[in-house]
């Protein structure tokens, strides 16, 4: 007999793939410690634009960013250099058509102008984009009042987005804001930018059911918002935040300044009275006086004081007379404005903090063409060119980026800086050297100009000048001309003789002479 214990087998599941979160996690600090949806400004923006407005220096340094980041215009280039195809060419003119109806009040460089001086006042500043009907960007504005608009922290759920890399759409997930904006009582909502749901502006509620969205009228629906913040901070961070303080004290510097143009100086005069007092009539002309003689009505005014006895004598018995002395007072007071030294440091912090020289401010006529072009080059590298690849980055990839460009891209254009002298040496050197063609000759001279050139489309265009001379002339050295040609030139502005200018008239004839014949021997 045998005993055998039976056990049930147990349904063995299939291992299951670890998910995920479909987005980010981190907890940041706006949604850790706000009791509600909708964040506040950690102080009043109203009262960083009365600084700003008050300043001697600020208005200077927001009008050098505006003027030099998004100044010169946006323009349209070609994502690599191609050979251009139907497609690129329409991508082409229907981006450069996009962005010049962006906005028809305005130039639409004019629009980020306006944004860049928000920016720079407030910490932050807002476009109000506008879409057609089929979804696509087709307007935007400057949201003026940038002090009357709040926001939410990001909302949950998580919502399906497409954003298109180089015309190839991608799928991502994200949370967005809800904005509105009060002003003289009305209150408007909008959506972030990006955000597919349908909204209200009269409640901002999201409208969910297809028969709701219906319903809606198209008027009614939010507009979007996209913020361009400075720093990490919801509300951005104005980059002058340490200077504050020394703003704040320069404009008190200067109403103290102000004061003595309105209330005259403080004791300037002291009368003195030996033997005697004032009447009471003198002591109220006196007091009027005082009052009346502020600004410039006191200007050339007199006054007459009357004294009378202290010991109470009859004139038959005073010995002596009441004396009026007036002492003046000026001499010990100060000769021109108050705290030169300390605005001046505070206008140096301020201008630090935005990363500006001098001459960008109208604060200094000591410099010379190395000195300008040395600060220009800087402030571009370090200042404007990042700014305006950050600005030309929002606009192909998240303004823009719903029509899936794939060959053409927006840009801010920028100052041609280089210096003509150092182009030319590098020009002449490397064509003694065999290895300037005329194709890169032509493209630096148009770039120069600030022109678009088309490369020649012969052979020869992509041939070094020296090998087509050497082939055609036996070995002409142009580039072993031009390099004399310019030391006979710098030898006469050197010597700054009229002779020496009309020997180098004299050798230049010389030199085409010698081109001119070379060429005739070239000639079959």
């Amino acid at each position: 007999m045998q005993a055998r214990i039976i056990k049930a087998h147990e349904q063995t599941q299939p291992l299951q793939p670890i998910k995920k979160a479909e987005g980010p996690t981190q907890v940041s600090e706006q949604e850790a410690y706000n009791a509600g949806d909708w964040i506040e400004p950690p102080a009043p923006l109203a009262g960083l634009h009365k600084l700003a407005a008050e300043s001697t220096i600020l208005p200077q340094c927001i009008r050098a960013y505006k003027d030099n980041i998004a100044g010169f215009g946006i323009g349209v280039k070609y994502i690599e250099d191609i050979e251009e195809t139907p497609e690129a060419e329409a991508e082409y003119e229907r981006m450069v058509e996009i962005i010049e109806l962006l906005n028809t009040d305005q130039d639409t460089k004019e629009v980020f102008e306006d944004l860049i001086e928000a920016r720079e006042t407030y910490g932050i500043a807002y476009l109000e984009v506008i879409r057609n009907l089929d979804g696509e960007v087709q307007q935007i504005e400057f949201l003026h009042d940038t002090p009357s608009v709040r926001k939410t922290v990001p909302l949950e759920p998580y919502i399906d987005t497409t954003y298109y890399n180089h015309g190839v759409p991608i799928e991502r997930k994200k949370k967005f804001r809800k904005y509105r904006q009060q002003l003289g009582g009305k209150t408007v909502y909008f959506k972030e930018f990006g955000d597919p749901r349908v909204m209200d502006r009269r409640n901002g509620v999201y409208v969910e059911s297809p028969e709701d969205i219906k319903e809606l009228p198209v008027d009614y629906e939010a507009n979007e918002i996209l913020e361009f913040p400075i720093g990490i901070q919801p509300y951005g961070e104005v980059r002058w935040t340490g200077q504050i303080l020394g703003v704040d004290g320069s404009q008190r510097a200067e109403r103290l300044n102000n004061n003595y143009f309105i209330n005259g100086r403080h004791t300037p005069l002291m009368i003195m009275i030996q033997g005697g007092t004032l009447t009471e009539d003198s002591y109220e002309k006196l007091t009027k006086y005082m009052d009346d003689i502020k600004g410039e009505a006191g200007q050339h005014a007199f006054i007459v004081l009357e004294t009378e006895s202290s010991d109470g004598k009859t004139d038959f018995d005073q010995t002596e007379k009441p004396k009026i002395e007036v002492k003046d007072l000026a001499s010990i007071l100060q000769k021109d404005e108050l705290f030169q030294t300390y605005m001046d440091n505070n206008r140096k912090k301020v201008q630090s903090s935005f990363l500006l020289p001098d001459i960008y401010v109208g604060y200094t006529t000591d410099f010379n063409r190395a000195t300008a072009q040395t600060a220009q080059e800087v402030t571009e590298k370090q200042v404007f060119q990042p700014e305006r690849r950050s600005l030309a980055w929002a606009i192909n990839n998240r303004l823009l980026n719903g029509y899936a460009f794939q060959y053409v891209e927006a840009f801010f254009q920028e100052p041609n800086i280089s210096n003509p002298d150092d182009i030319c040496k590098i020009m002449t050197a490397a064509t003694a050297a065999g290895g300037l063609t005329p194709n890169k000759a032509k493209e630096i001279l148009y770039k120069y100009l600030g022109e678009t050139s088309d490369d020649y489309e012969e052979e020869w265009g992509n041939v070094p000048l020296a090998i087509t001379q050497s082939q055609n002339g036996g070995g002409f050295d142009l580039g072993g001309l031009t390099m004399a040609l310019e030391g006979q030139i710098k030898k006469a502005e050197g010597q700054g003789d009229n002779d020496q200018v009309v020997a180098v008239m004299k050798e230049v004839r010389g030199l085409l002479l010698d081109l001119k014949a070379q060429q005739e021997e070239d000639e079959p």
